[in-house]
């Protein structure tokens, strides 16, 4: 029988608070540094726009089945085992990326680091939700913060080594390597949960507003995941910059994003969630126009800053939302919006890079543009949430970090990104 973490002495929370962010950081910098040196990629082995889209399909098709799964897995194990397990998986497969030498084997090693991204990212945030509710007190922004901060360090890492000419292999070999032993020994610091708790989240029937919520989540990652996977080849390919040039565009986007959730909250506080929404999305659009309109790097660049700034503040609110729409099972809604919205994070860029196969480079992101209009039309179906005070002498509510609780249509719940 497992203990519950309720009962943790104060050192133990924050213990456990310390490793979530390193945890979310060390991730960020993995998935940086690869983001950002995927042209050295497709130079090393030679691959065309279609084939990078095959790369992409095949890790985010593995991601997307993993995270599906995680669900059911882990009331059988618990997050705290699974993270213990992925995290050193994910700088194992990243390791095996850069060890590939043939396209075959750039696939299986793809497929490896889904699997393990998939397992990572959602107990990740299992992890964080259960130090959070410890706490008693909003901290999840803050995790999310963390990961954009390691992604920002692994980007501009990437633009050092590529400067000094470090090749592709050894640049993010070098990296898995340094991350891997810290990745075992945060493991420790995780809280554990009884499984039965999340076993009984994961039967409970979801209202359909869950599902709403987490298309909008699908969007919004789905153009996450085209500055990952595109900003660097459009750079390089289409507006002829050298590889060092194109590696700053994601780490600058990363800024932006991190920048974007120091003040998202606030923006929530003061226009309210649909506003907030429907404003994210429509000067998310523009970004993504500035960069397909883009005549030289530097408006490219400018644009995926905007596009970064406007749509970082989405996903936190759907996750939000989620909480406050499922009175009684904000955990398993919470969950359901991750699997869908991480399904658009991982899969969603390879139909862009489908229709730039098709056409071009720049006809493949212009299509992100509906995307992220569609953010704009779904925000009048979405659930209103404003923040409220708690009352002196109650529990602190979870709610995305750095807000007070929020209070819905439906009435006052909890809720976390």
């Amino acid at each position: 029988m497992r203990s519950s973490p309720a009962s943790a002495p104060a050192s133990t929370l924050r213990r456990a608070h310390r490793g979530v962010v390193a945890t979310f950081a060390l991730v960020g910098v993995v998935n940086g540094i690869l983001a950002a040196r995927l042209p050295g990629l497709a130079a090393k082995l030679g691959l065309d726009t279609g084939d990078v889209g095959l790369v992409i399909l095949s890790w985010g098709v593995a991601a997307t089945v993993t995270m599906q799964c995680m669900r059911w897995i882990v009331a059988a194990l618990g997050n705290r085992l699974l993270l213990r397990v992925g995290t050193p998986l994910v700088t194992i497969a990243v390791g095996l990326i850069a060890l590939s030498t043939s396209f075959p084997l750039l696939l299986a090693a793809a497929a490896g680091f889904g699997v393990a991204s998939g397992i990572a990212e959602a107990m990740m945030n299992a992890q964080g939700s259960l130090v959070e509710r410890r706490a008693g007190r909003p901290v999840m922004n803050g995790f999310h913060a963390g990961w954009s901060a390691g992604a920002v360090a692994g980007g501009l890492l990437a633009v050092l080594l590529a400067a000094l000419d470090v090749s592709y292999t050894d640049s993010v070999l070098g990296v898995a390597a340094v991350a891997f032993p810290f990745a075992l020994a945060v493991g420790w610091t995780y809280l554990d949960e009884p499984v039965e708790d999340e076993e009984t989240e994961g039967r409970r029937k979801l209202p359909g507003i869950v599902y709403l919520i987490g298309a909008v989540a699908f969007l919004a990652l789905l153009l996450e995941g085209l500055v990952a996977d595109w900003s660097g080849l459009l750079l390089t390919r289409d507006l002829h910059t050298t590889e060092a040039v194109a590696a700053i565009a994601y780490p600058v986007y990363e800024l932006a994003t991190f920048s974007g959730r120091l003040f998202g909250d606030r923006l929530r506080v003061r226009f309210g969630s649909r506003p907030l929404l429907a404003a994210a999305g429509a000067t998310t659009a523009l970004g993504v126009l500035l960069v397909v309109l883009a005549p030289s790097p530097v408006w490219a660049i400018a644009g995926f800053a905007l596009t970064g700034l406007a749509v970082c503040v989405v996903v936190p609110l759907c996750m939000s939302l989620a909480g406050a729409v499922a009175p009684g099972h904000s955990d398993a809604a919470i969950a359901q919006v991750s699997a869908i919205g991480y399904t658009g994070l991982l899969v969603g860029p390879v139909l862009i890079g489908f229709v730039a196969e098709a056409t071009s480079l720049r006809t493949g992101i212009a299509t992100a543009v509906g995307f992220a209009l569609l953010i704009t039309a779904a925000s009048r179906r979405m659930p209103h949430g404003m923040p409220a005070d708690v009352e002196p002498g109650t529990e602190p509510a979870e709610g995305p970090a750095g807000t007070a609780p929020v209070r819905d249509a439906v009435g006052p719940r909890t809720s976390r990104d």
